[in-house]
């Protein structure tokens, strides 16, 4: 009898995105190969809560099904790092060393973090895991730090010389106390309309599109409930074009794919609500422009030094076709809508052999990094 790999689902969290985050679990959990995976989700709630089901045999019914209510933080923070930590992984990550009986029913042998924003897709729970020396899907510490910040990420950007759009940032405190300067100094620069969007969040959220400077300063405000630091960015009229990536020191880029979005842009209702925006994969552009967006697609997601996967956007300017790169995303969502697995089925690699991939691609890197030496020898 094969045995099979036990994989860990974390999703939900105390994010803006937390209902994006079920989506994505409920997606995943329905493509798992549930005769080679053994499923055990994670639920953290919002308030922080984590809650752990029982293995799933079978896809679930539907994304709610998977919000486990019942108050188990304890016990499902025990369910992760119990039996994980053998006295070899107990050195390297300074945790306390369980016994090999522990060891022995309820080992993960990889966790996929499926959360997304806030505490999930900044370096947060990825930092846990390093701490205990758990394969994991998806980018690093500071890849998915940078990737979620999107000033810092347009800056690792402007250091590998992608082109990016023009664009203002800064803080509440700023703000509050030099909002005239800075609002002179975002209409000189960037003009209206443009778009206004906290530092560190995804999927839309938070975002808002100012035309005049009553509806810049009502952005602000609606952007700072989400973030401490606010980005605004010039508008371009422009084609949205997305290129997935998948892989580790050698990775490789999907087909692209265009967003024709169903409102004024692509906002979270575009995206998870209405689903009636219109995704053209593969985009119906010249083969020198789609060589020249994978191959920037890879700059970028070298530039942050990511790995597993990433959905890298961008703007192609209708005027002229100058590329512009718009952001990395290092946990894009797996819902019905989502664009990264279509890329990928389009390149040729359908859901279930895509997720086969990125799960490999964890316990692979996880292997790397043990060859590491964390001291010194004397």
């Amino acid at each position: 009898m094969t045995t099979k790999t036990r994989v860990g689902l974390i999703y939900g969290g105390k994010s803006g995105e937390h209902e994006v985050s079920l989506q994505t679990a409920f997606a995943v959990s329905k493509a798992l190969d549930y005769s080679k995976y053994e499923i055990i989700p994670f639920y953290i709630t919002k308030q922080g809560e984590w809650n752990k089901g029982t293995p799933l045999l079978s896809a679930p019914q539907s994304a709610t099904a998977l919000a486990y209510e019942q108050s188990s933080s304890g016990r499902a923070m025990t369910a992760i790092f119990s039996g994980l930590q053998t006295e070899e992984k107990a050195q390297i990550s300074g945790l306390p060393t369980v016994t090999s009986q522990q060891a022995s029913g309820d080992a993960l042998d990889v966790i996929f973090p499926l959360l997304h924003g806030t505490f999930g897709e900044d370096g947060t729970i990825q930092g846990l895991l390093e701490m205990a020396n758990i394969p994991y899907v998806g980018a690093g510490v500071l890849a998915s730090a940078v990737g979620m910040d999107k000033v810092f990420m347009k800056k690792a950007f402007a250091a590998e010389g992608l082109p990016q759009c023009v664009y203002r940032h800064f803080t509440r405190t700023q703000w509050e106390k030099s909002q005239h300067d800075l609002i002179m100094e975002m209409e000189i620069s960037l003009g209206y309309p443009c778009f206004v969007k906290p530092a560190n969040l995804g999927s839309s959220v938070g975002i808002s599109k100012a035309s005049n400077r009553d509806e810049l300063v009502k952005a602000v405000a609606y952007a700072l409930r989400f973030d401490r630091k606010v980005i605004v960015e010039e508008n371009i009229d422009a084609r949205e074009i997305e290129v997935a990536v998948l892989g580790n020191d050698e990775p490789q880029a999907s087909v692209p794919g265009e967003i024709v979005s169903s409102s004024d842009y692509y906002d979270y209702k575009a995206k998870y609500v209405d689903g009636t925006s219109t995704m053209i994969i593969p985009a119906e552009i010249p083969a020198e422009l789609a060589a020249e967006l994978r191959e920037m697609a890879i700059r970028a997601f070298q530039a942050v030094d990511c790995s597993g996967l990433s959905r890298v956007d961008f703007f192609v300017r209708k005027e002229d076709q100058a590329v512009m790169l718009n952001e990395i995303n290092t946990m894009p969502g797996f819902t019905p809508f989502s664009m990264y697995p279509l890329l990928w089925k389009e390149t040729g690699k359908p859901y279930t052999e895509l997720l086969n991939d990125l799960i490999g691609l964890a316990i692979e890197r996880h292997a790397a990094k043990q060859q590491i030496q964390y001291t010194m020898d004397e």
